[in-house]
């Protein structure tokens, strides 16, 4: 391995204050605030604790279902008969009656906007045969995660024993979720219809309509949880994630979400550290047409950090010493981003174009070439 050491950046210098987390004002058993590029948490009370988490259990069943749309397995246009099991939910419903076929982009809205018990149930039921099957479905999902502290024991979150979370296994989900773009078409919605007008939706999650930036993401309420939400927005490039459980009331859910939103976006701010696609160092390339290969990042790379730091970031790049031939995409090296010299991030480097190997008759070409200048 060849090493190259060069400065990226250095950040700017803010004269605002730079901010230590404060005790922040939230009415609930836990809550957490994250950052959804970097995953960064920003503020934490009692995030571990194992809580019951109500209808924000439908972050897992909607993680489910897009990533049922995204390989394939089902399609927005796919039609789901309602079980006679699904249509005796209880509490919050789309009004689901026992052979009523809906659209699975009909489903999402009404779990997504209403917070239909009937339809988490009922595309559990036609996406993995039974809830059982889904629910096992959901818990393995949770492991792969890294969810430590979470057990699903339905799809909907009504009360039931030896089923809950925690306030970051929810932002957990939350995150993952919110990196499928589709999930954002039914998480937005204030007010709509369904099934040609015939049923009135608003949306559960207040935010939605009275918060600047608000993405989603899902609400909660049983006797058990109390109040909770999963509250997400973005502003200015960076999306944040805000978890409140076990608020005693609708208001103090709401209001501690404001609180730590608010808190994250005049707190922090995101920077680019690695662009995409940008030629980043060049490689050396043996036997090759060209002796050397720009070497560039297949994705942005960014950096959380509190509005008023002064920091210098920087990166060195790691470079494979090739032989051609070299395809463009080749996994060629790595770059390692730095903040004061202490690595914060890594990053695999690719080519950027294809370098042929040398023959015979080109290097041979070369020679007369340069004996007939």
């Amino acid at each position: 391995m060849k090493k190259f050491i060069c400065a990226l950046m250095i950040l700017f210098i803010s004269s605002a204050a730079v901010h230590a987390a404060p005790e922040l004002d939230i009415n609930a058993k836990s809550a957490i605030l994250t950052e959804l590029t970097t995953g960064d948490v920003l503020y934490e009370q009692n995030a571990d604790e194992q809580l019951p988490i109500a209808s924000v259990t439908k972050i897992m069943t909607m993680l489910l279902i897009v990533e049922a749309l995204d390989s394939g397995q089902i399609s927005l246009d796919d039609e789901v008969t309602v079980s006679e099991r699904a249509m005796s939910m209880g509490g919050s419903t789309m009004f689901l009656e026992t052979g009523d076929v809906i659209t699975v982009d009909e489903m999402l809205k009404g779990i997504a906007v209403a917070s239909a018990n009937d339809g988490a149930v009922a595309m559990a039921e036609f996406i993995a045969g039974s809830e059982a099957e889904f629910v096992r479905r959901m818990n393995e999902r949770a492991a792969e995660l890294g969810m430590k502290n979470t057990s699903f024991v339905n799809t909907n979150g009504l009360d039931a024993d030896g089923h809950y979370s925690s306030a970051r296994d929810v932002a957990i989900m939350s995150r993952e979720l919110l990196k499928h773009e589709i999930i954002f078409k039914y998480t937005t919605i204030w007010t709509d219809t369904m099934r040609g007008g015939k049923f009135q939706l608003a949306n559960t999650n207040k935010l939605i309509r009275f918060y600047d930036g608000a993405t989603g993401l899902k609400t909660g309420s049983t006797s058990k949880a109390l109040c909770c939400l999963s509250a997400s927005a973005l502003r200015d490039g960076m999306h944040l994630i805000a978890v409140v459980l076990g608020a005693p009331d609708s208001n103090s859910r709401f209001s501690g979400a404001r609180t730590l939103l608010d808190y994250g976006f005049s707190a922090y701010t995101l920077k680019e550290t690695v662009p995409a696609d940008t030629e980043l160092a060049k490689a050396r390339v043996s036997r090759g047409v060209k002796k050397e290969v720009g070497a560039q990042s297949r994705e942005s790379r960014t950096i959380l950090l509190e509005k008023g730091d002064t920091e210098e970031i920087t990166y060195s790049t790691e470079l494979d010493d090739l032989n051609a031939p070299v395809r463009k995409g080749d996994r060629i090296g790595t770059v390692t981003v730095l903040k004061n010299g202490a690595q914060v991030d890594t990053a695999d480097l690719y080519a950027g174009e294809d370098i042929e190997k040398k023959t015979f008759l080109y290097s041979l070409m070369t020679v007369l070439g340069l004996m007939y200048k």
